[in-house]
């Protein structure tokens, strides 16, 4: 894992697209592809404005980006990448990494896609629930893609 030193202090610190300890994590996040031919994908955020936020601590990453002409029909500001792998509650990192995009674009609705072949659920009375930390930060159900992903979105107060 790629650690750097001027990642000190606490909370979120705001990176460059193509930061490699970014990458590193976000090479363990479910959504990773490698691309044909072995090239090293330099950048992780697809088009559009971006904002990626990586833990002091270098345990944690979260992407956001906002495009002008989605062809799904989205619009707002998506969390393209949401990864923990230690420190504080997923719920209040997600939280705080809102509160980061808010600031970038404010009044925005943010959404997600969590894939549920591909995540764990949560159990949560009995019953799976995909994405628990999205919903334990305020995010609410909005629909199925064609694929079958959960839409989630957080619409501001």
């Amino acid at each position: 894992m790629n650690l750097q030193p001027f990642l000190i202090g606490e909370g979120w610190v705001e990176v460059l697209d193509g930061n490699p300890t970014a990458r590193d994590l976000f090479k363990r996040h479910y959504s990773y592809r490698p691309r044909r031919g072995g090239r090293q994908n330099e950048l992780i955020i697809g088009p559009g404005y971006k904002l990626l936020l990586l833990t002091a601590d270098a345990r944690s990453l979260c992407a956001w980006r906002k495009e002008q002409h989605r062809a799904d029909g989205q619009t707002g500001v998506e969390c393209a990448i949401f990864r923990r792998e230690g420190g504080d509650l997923a719920s209040d990192l997600l939280k705080t990494a809102m509160e980061h995009a808010w600031l970038r674009w404010p009044s925005s609705r943010l959404f997600t896609f969590v894939n549920p072949k591909a995540v764990a659920p949560t159990m949560v009375r009995r019953h799976p629930v995909w994405g628990f930390c999205f919903y334990k930060a305020g995010w609410s159900f909005a629909g199925l893609t064609q694929k079958g992903y959960h839409i989630l979105e957080k619409v501001p107060a």
